[in-house]
C-alpha cells in the first residue's frame, strides 16, 4: 500500500491550489440546508481510491432513499500535491467539505490542533454509533491526549510478519519463532546452513530513515514489547524505556548475527532472500497475481511480533495501519449532526462493514471481525485474513501529534537506523532519541 506522506503547506501553494478544490459548503443557509428546500446537504470526500469511493457512493445512496431530508454527494479527495494538501488548501479557502475519510491519526492532530475538527464524542448518537458497530476496544487507543475522539477509524490493519514457512521447515522448524531469544536461534541456524544466501529480515528500510518506514519496523517491535504502549501521547514523550532498549537490542543482536540486510535486493521475502518481514493484506492480491506459489500456512505463515524474552507472546500488540473518518468544524451544526446520523447508520449494519471487507480487503475497525457471523464467508474464502481479523482490537494506531512526521524521522536517525548500520549501542541510541524527541516536543 502506498503511503502518503502529510505536508504543511506554504501561503503560495495553498494560494495556488484554491481554484482547484471543490466549495462543499457553498449555497447553503446558516441551517445547513440547500436554499429554500429543507435538504440538508453533506459533501463527503473519499479516499482517491476507485473502490472506496464506489462504496460510499452506494451507500449515501441508500441512506438518501430512507431519509429525504438528506443529501449526500460523495468524490473523491484531490491528490494534487497530495490528499492532506488538498484538505488543507481547502480549509484555508473556508471550501471544506463536511467529512471525508482516508485521515491517519497524525494528520487528524495536525487537524485538531487548529480546531478543523469536531470532536466525535460530542455529537448526539456517538456511544451508540460504537455500541452499534461493536468497536469499543478498538476504538480506545484513538483518544486524543485531550480525552476527545477526532477520528472514528473506518479500517485497521494488524501489521503482522510473516515467515518463510517452506524455508523454517528446512531448518526443522514447523511453526514460527514467538520470543527474541527463538528469534535468534533460528537465526544461527539459517546463516549456518545459508551463509549469505538468506537472512532473517532482508529490507532496504531497515537503513532508510523516512518517517513512515517506522511504522513497520521499529513500531511492530515496539508496540509488542510495551504493551501497546503509545510512545508520545499529545506533546508528551510517554516511551517505555526498558521495552525500546529491549527492541534495540534485539535489531543490533540480529546485526551481531548477520541476519539483517538492508540493501536492495527484489522482492527478498518473495524470493527467499529474507524469511521475515512486515506484510499487510492488501500484498496478497499481488502475490495472486505474481507469486502463486505463495500459499497460505504452506509456503508462508503469518504472526504478530515477537516479544521479549519471558513475555507472554498472546499478548502481543502491533502497529495499526489505519485510516479513518472526520467531520470538519467549518460545517453547520446541522451538517454535522446528518454527517454523525449517516454514519451511525452505515455502521449499525454488520453486512455493510462485510460489503467494504469484500470490495477493499481492507479489515473493518471493529472488535467482532473474527467472531460475526456476517464475515465468516470472506474469512472463510480467503483464511490468511483471519489472523487480521483477530487482532483488530490488538493493533495501536500512530501518534497524536501534528508533527509526527519529524518525530519519526528522529526514531530512524537517532536510534533504529543506527542500530542496524551498528553505529551506535542500543542504550545510547535510545538515549540519543529521547533527547532529540523531548526537545522537539517542547
Amino acid at each position: 500500500m502506498k503511503k502518503r506522506i502529510p505536508m504543511v503547506l506554504s501561503v503560495a501553494l495553498i494560494a495556488g491550489m484554491l481554484s482547484a478544490c471543490s466549495t462543499g459548503q457553498s449555497g447553503q443557509n446558516e441551517s445547513g440546508s440547500a436554499s429554500g428546500e429543507g435538504v440538508t446537504t453533506i459533501e463527503f470526500w473519499a479516499a482517491p481510491n476507485p473502490t472506496q469511493q464506489a462504496y460510499w457512493q452506494e451507500m449515501a445512496k441508500a441512506y438518501e432513499a430512507q431519509n429525504g431530508k438528506v443529501k449526500i454527494n460523495v468524490s473523491a479527495i484531490k491528490e494534487s500535491p497530495t490528499s492532506e494538501a488538498s484538505i488543507q488548501a481547502a480549509l484555508a479557502a473556508k471550501s471544506a467539505p463536511t467529512m471525508s475519510e482516508n485521515i491517519n491519526r497524525g494528520f487528524a492532530a495536525q487537524l485538531s490542533s487548529s480546531k478543523a475538527l469536531v470532536p466525535l464524542d460530542t455529537l448526539e448518537g456517538y456511544d451508540d454509533l460504537l455500541k452499534g458497530r461493536s468497536m469499543s476496544k478498538t476504538i480506545e487507543p484513538w483518544k486524543f491526549a485531550d480525552g476527545h475522539q477526532y477520528v472514528l477509524p473506518i479500517y485497521s490493519n494488524p501489521m503482522l510478519f510473516g515467515w518463510r514457512l517452506d524455508i523454517l521447515k528446512e531448518l526443522g522448524y514447523n511453526e514460527p519463532p514467538k520470543t527474541y531469544g527463538e528469534v535468534l536461534e533460528l537465526t544461527k541456524k539459517l546463516k549456518d546452513k545459508y551463509g549469505d544466501k538468506k537472512y532473517l529480515w532482508a529490507k532496504p528500510d531497515l537503513a532508510d530513515p523516512t518517517a513512515w518506514k517506522r511504522w513497520f519496523d521499529f513500531y511492530m517491535l515496539y508496540d509488542a514489547a510495551s504493551n501497546g504502549n503509545k510512545f508520545i501521547e499529545g506533546d508528551t514523550f510517554t516511551g517505555d524505556e526498558k521495552a525500546g532498549i529491549e527492541v534495540l537490542t534485539f535489531v543490533d543482536s540480529l546485526r551481531k548475527e548477520k541476519g539483517l540486510l538492508a540493501r536492495q535486493v527484489t522482492d527478498p521475502f518473495e524470493n527467499g532472500t529474507g524469511v521475515f518481514t512486515d506484510i499487510g493484506p492488501w500484498t496478497f492480491t499481488t502475490w495472486a497475481e505474481k507469486y502463486p506459489n505463495l500459499n497460505y500456512n504452506e509456503t508462508y505463515a503469518l504472526t504478530m511480533p515477537p516479544v521479549p524474552d519471558g513475555a507472554d507472546p498472546a499478548q502481543s500488540k502491533t502497529f495499526a495501519d489505519t485510516k479513518g473518518l472526520v467531520i470538519y468544524a467549518s460545517a453547520t451544526k446541522a451538517q454535522q449532526q446528518a454527517a454523525l446520523d449517516f454514519v451511525k447508520w452505515v455502521y449499525s449494519d454488520a453486512k455493510n462493514d462485510a460489503a467494504w471487507f469484500k470490495q477493499t480487503n481492507l479489515p473493518p475497525a471493529r472488535d467482532d471481525l473474527s467472531t460475526n457471523e456476517s464475515f465468516k464467508a470472506i474469512l472463510d474464502e480467503s483464511p490468511q485474513l483471519k489472523p487480521y481479523a483477530e487482532n483488530v482490537p490488538n493493533a495501536v494506531p500512530p501518534m497524536d501529534n501534528a508533527k509526527y512526521n519529524d518525530l519519526q524521522t528522529i526514531i530512524g536517525t537517532e536510534a533504529f537506523n543506527k542500530v542496524v548500520k551498528g553505529e551506535i549501542a542500543p542504550a545510547e541510541g535510545w538515549a540519543a532519541m529521547k533527547a532529540a524527541l523531548e526537545k522537539a516536543l517542547k
